[in-house]
């Protein structure tokens, strides 16, 4: 039997209800997302089906690790995750933006074989057999998840009902994309993103399934295991929160059906709806809320030790950690101290020399002409300043011994130049809404300027009128009569401030860059018992104060990714893989690792994006114009099933126009397999195979074939197997079209394969032969 033609699907079927005829009262259910997927399945061998998924995991296996080995030395981000497994495995304290869950991975496999954490992955090229780093266990768990990937990427097509075809050529997508396979064949975070992701998608899909089960023991198994699958998305990269919205959109318009009280199934009182919303809420946000919680809470009982991270948290937090050096090395400030002033995050002190200002800036702005001060990198004398009461007036009046604490009015004076620090009301070189910082002389400071001269000294997070000390002491120089607090950044002050860094008063004064901490306290003799320090013990801090604390400083540190980077990229380029990123080379051996999806698979995918799009204009168009193009079943499979991956990938793929971090390639992997699934659906739509029949006659000759034990129960309707669903349809085209996608898909792969293992080595000419849109691909001398 031929297959019929989309203008012919909207033609009257005698066997099904007409669009012109008043609509058949649907199962509120239908308004989900995935409706051709809500039934329970007939039960069938599909031995076609199975013996694909097994070929399919095979070629995954083989692809993902074939080689892995290769090369034995640091690649690209590997510094960082590995370097991670190894503070975990030594418990010392690190930072990271992403959440712990990826990287806690890796340190389990480093501990199954063994590993002690010795090597910090410092460089790229460091050697992995030097150092005796078992690096390839290391890898082998992305590669077991990326592998795993593909294998989930079928079940999600078999289980919303597709052919084997349109199942092979999604599953195909990812199984010989260089991309998926590049980036889970090294020590990084991806393969347990997108696994994870897909993961999700695939038990969503199973317990929509069973919503005609509702509260039975399979149904709440699919929902917590949905739940689970989140958690890992969202544990590994905050990222994961778009497959939170993905599921979210399907799980609210489910709900929304629910209160439908014309629904085929009977209305729903509202307890009963309180109790389905309830379930939800506690399986897809608190199950994987607590889950999510739990790691961290397992990374900090692990990261016990004092380590790199420390100086991205408070003092209170370091002081939980032990051999903190900070809190070991911390002396008490007491007034008439020299001290030296330094920024917590940029890492300069507060300096000051006798040049002045320029008259004129840049811009034409006048300026105060005052001493200059600055922020200076480098330890230096100028860098010294006295800490002072506001209220001695002769410092011969001085008595010294007594605590500088949070919440005094203090003055600075500058040591080498005998002036007091102090700001006003006159623009600061680079920020014309920030106040100027300069010094003036002690005649000129104690007569009307005197006020100008006083600072409060705001400690972060004290506790009463704690005493401000050296290291530990994390507080904010606030300028008493303007209210505003001593600030400083990375933009270098042009030649006339030799380019050092510019302190000027910051508004804000909530902000949290406006950290400051005493680094060093020169006019303590080496002999005071000021310096003799005690054993310090090791304080507790709550698990959720640390969670918050931690939680702020990575949403700081991820909003401050904005540099630029020679292999940062745009989100409009990714879906037509207009670059990459170079991940390895060596030149003796003119080998080299570019990491670059398979161009032929990404534009194939990119294009069919659009031609849904396109599609559902049209359809959208012809309806606003009284032609019905396509049957309700067909419109309720495009609109729902295949839109429900549309939306996967649009909501794994838009929000990062609205990021101002450091974007670059892989960030498009999950929203890549999204748009393979898409493909596979299309595919099929596109040679007009029927979607799942739910017509009466078509399921009552069904159910007839098939054992009572899977007959309709209770009136329950049953989702038939596209196996039974096409039969006697022709597939021949749909297998031919399959097929091309696929022989061009591996020929792709293939031909871009020494770029993604490795190896072997390419000359000149054959790198010029596969800069395809000018990649950026390295030449070997």
């Amino acid at each position: 039997m031929s297959s019929p033609t989309v203008r012919q699907r909207g033609q009257k079927d005698k066997k099904a209800p007409s669009s012109a005829s008043t609509p058949p009262k649907q199962d509120s259910d239908l308004n989900g997302i995935l409706k051709d997927t809500k039934l329970p399945e007939v039960v069938t061998s599909e031995w076609d089906y199975k013996l694909a998924l097994g070929v399919i995991t095979l070629l995954a296996f083989i692809t993902r690790f074939w080689g892995i080995g290769h090369p034995n030395e640091v690649v690209f981000d590997e510094v960082h995750f590995g370097k991670f497994a190894s503070y975990y495995l030594q418990r010392t304290y690190f930072f990271d933006v992403h959440p712990p869950f990826g990287k806690l991975l890796f340190a389990l496999m480093g501990w199954f074989v063994g590993y002690d954490g010795h090597f910090h992955f410092d460089n790229i090229g460091d050697s992995y057999i030097t150092n005796k780093v078992p690096y390839v266990a290391f890898r082998a768990l992305p590669a077991l998840l990326g592998s795993l990937t593909v294998p989930t990427v079928f079940l999600i097509m078999w289980e919303s009902g597709y052919t084997l075809p349109a199942a092979i050529v999604a599953a195909g997508l990812v199984l010989f994309d260089n991309a998926h396979i590049g980036q889970t064949r090294l020590i990084l975070l991806d393969a347990t993103l997108v696994f994870a992701m897909s993961l999700s998608v695939l038990c969503y899909i199973r317990f929509f399934k069973m919503r005609h089960e509702p509260f039975s023991q399979k149904w709440w198994k699919w929902l917590l295991l949905t739940g689970v699958a989140m958690s890992c998305v969202i544990s590994t990269k905050y990222v994961g929160v778009f497959t939170f919205f993905t599921v979210g959109c399907a799980v609210a318009i489910d709900l929304w059906g629910l209160l439908d009280i014309n629904r085929k199934g009977g209305a729903l009182t509202l307890p009963d709806f309180a109790k389905h919303f309830s379930a939800r809420l506690t399986g897809l946000i608190l199950v994987p809320f607590l889950i999510y919680l739990f790691w961290f809470q397992v990374h900090f009982a692990i990261l016990n030790r004092s380590g790199p991270g420390d100086e991205f948290m408070t003092p209170a937090f370091q002081e939980t950690l032990s051999d903190n050096m900070m809190s070991a090395q911390s002396t008490g400030i007491e007034y008439y101290d020299s001290i030296s002033i330094r920024h917590k995050e940029t890492k300069t002190y507060l300096h000051s020399h006798a040049d002045r200002y320029p008259l004129r800036y840049d811009d034409g702005r006048v300026s105060s002409q005052g001493q200059q001060v600055t922020g200076y990198p480098f330890n230096d004398t100028n860098n010294y300043w006295q800490i002072v009461p506001n209220s001695v007036v002769d410092l011969s009046l001085a008595k010294p011994g007594l605590a500088v604490q949070s919440g005094d009015f203090v003055k600075l004076r500058h040591l080498v130049t005998d002036s007091y620090l102090l700001s006003h009301d006159v623009a600061s070189p680079f920020y014309p809404t920030n106040q100027e910082f300069t010094t003036a002389g002690l005649e000129e400071t104690n007569g009307d300027r005197y006020n100008d001269t006083l600072f409060e000294i705001k400690i972060e997070n004290a506790k009463g009128r704690q005493q401000l000390k050296s290291f530990s002491g994390h507080f904010k120089l606030i300028h008493a009569p303007t209210r505003v607090a001593m600030w400083t950044h990375t933009t270098p002050l042009p030649d006339w401030a030799y380019k050092q860094a510019e302190i000027n008063g910051n508004k804000n004064i909530q902000q949290s860059s406006n950290i400051w901490y005493v680094d060093e306290i020169p006019s303590i003799p080496a002999d005071s018992p000021r310096l003799v320090k005690e054993a310090k013990k090791i304080k507790h801090v709550s698990f959720l104060k640390k969670y918050i604390e931690l939680q702020r400083a990575i949403f700081y540190h991820n909003n401050a990714l904005t540099s630029s980077h020679p292999y940062a990229s745009q989100p409009i380029q990714w879906p037509f893989l207009l670059r990459g990123v170079s991940f390895w080379t060596q030149n003796d051996t003119r080998q080299q690792i570019y990491f670059l999806g398979n161009p032929i698979g990404w534009w194939i995918v990119s294009s069919l994006l659009a031609v849904f799009a396109g599609i559902i204009g049209a359809d959208q168009l012809s309806q606003r114009r009284g032609i019905d193009s396509l049957d309700e079943r067909t419109r309720s499979r495009l609109y729902n099933s295949t839109g429900f991956f549309f939306l996967c990938w649009a909501a794994h793929y838009i929000p990062f126009f609205i990021m101002g971090r450091q974007l670059f390639l892989h960030h498009y992997l999950p929203a890549h397999l999204a748009s393979a699934l898409v493909t596979g659906a299309l595919l099929e739509f596109v040679f007009n195979l029927d979607p799942v029949g739910l017509d009466e006659n078509f399921l009552q000759q069904t159910q007839n074939k098939t054992p009572s034990k899977n007959k309709d129960r209770g009136g329950k309707r049953v989702v038939v197997p596209a196996k039974e669903r096409i039969s006697g349809q022709s597939m021949l085209a749909l297998w031919a079209a399959s097929g091309i996608v696929m022989a061009i898909v591996i020929g792709g792969w293939w031909y871009f394969l020494p770029l993604t293992y490795g190896k072997p080595g390419l000359s000149a000419e054959q790198v010029v032969a596969r800069k395809w849109l000018g990649y950026d691909l390295h030449f070997a001398k």
